[in-house]
């Protein structure tokens, strides 16, 4: 009897591994559709400030569709790390049992990966590090491009690494068990799990490409620079 009770405690979520204990959980209070609306609505309402913003510097600093998109890039992955990945970083403990509205978006993403309601060392860790250095080194990113800063290459090419680096290891380090922690639902699986973290592999290494390129050439002008003014000594 104490067996099944036992048995019955831990599956009373809809979360994978079946036999994960989450006692102080609670289901969400809003529908999947609702928790979606909210996250979505937000993400445009940002989205809308972002090209406002790039709106004004279309003539000078962010010129061009493809300078004005990774502007916005950058404004949402501030947002997205610092608030919604700062929230589980603090929270964590407590989120499956939470109902704000951060934390049922966590809960409903959590389907796809439950390591966001075990407190998965792994994942608490490298959240931390996302929220709370790539969160405002993407910010940055941001200004230096609103202001067209020298240091704009730099830091972008800082934050993509770190990006690709932390989203490599959060694919691999479940993907190498057999994803144990994921619901093998399809709409779970490669919708919340592979698509919306896909753009955290894509994005970062075509503007890595970007960064490079433009540091090699600004390192290539310095050294033409530099030669040519040291062959004018040479002829003075």
């Amino acid at each position: 009897m104490n067996a099944s009770s036992d048995t019955m405690a831990r599956t009373l979520h809809p979360y994978y591994p079946l036999d994960l204990v989450l006692n102080h959980y609670v289901p969400n209070s809003y529908s999947m559709a609702d928790t979606l609306t909210i996250l979505f609505s937000t993400f445009g309402t940002i989205a809308v400030g972002a090209i406002a913003l790039s709106y004004q510097k279309r003539n000078s600093t962010i010129k061009g569709l493809d300078s004005q998109l990774t502007f916005l890039w950058f404004v949402m992955c501030g947002f997205i790390h610092f608030f919604l990945e700062g929230y589980f970083g603090v929270f964590h403990e407590t989120l499956a049992g939470d109902q704000s509205p951060l934390a049922q978006v966590w809960k409903e993403y959590a389907l796809s990966d439950s390591r966001y309601l075990s407190s998965d060392s792994f994942v608490l860790i490298m959240e931390r590090i996302t929220a709370f250095a790539w969160g405002p080194l993407a910010f940055y990113t941001a200004y230096t491009m609103y202001i067209n800063s020298p240091s704009r290459h730099i830091a972008q090419l800082i934050l993509s690494l770190g990006q690709l680096y932390g989203c490599t290891l959060y694919y691999l380090t479940t993907m190498v068990e057999g994803s144990p922690h994921c619901d093998p639902h399809p709409y779970y699986y490669y919708f919340y799990f592979g698509f919306f973290n896909i753009f955290w592999m894509i994005l970062p290494c075509v503007l890595m490409h970007n960064s490079i390129k433009h540091l090699y050439r600004g390192m290539k002008l310095m050294h033409q620079h530099e030669a040519a003014g040291a062959k004018a000594k040479k002829l003075e």
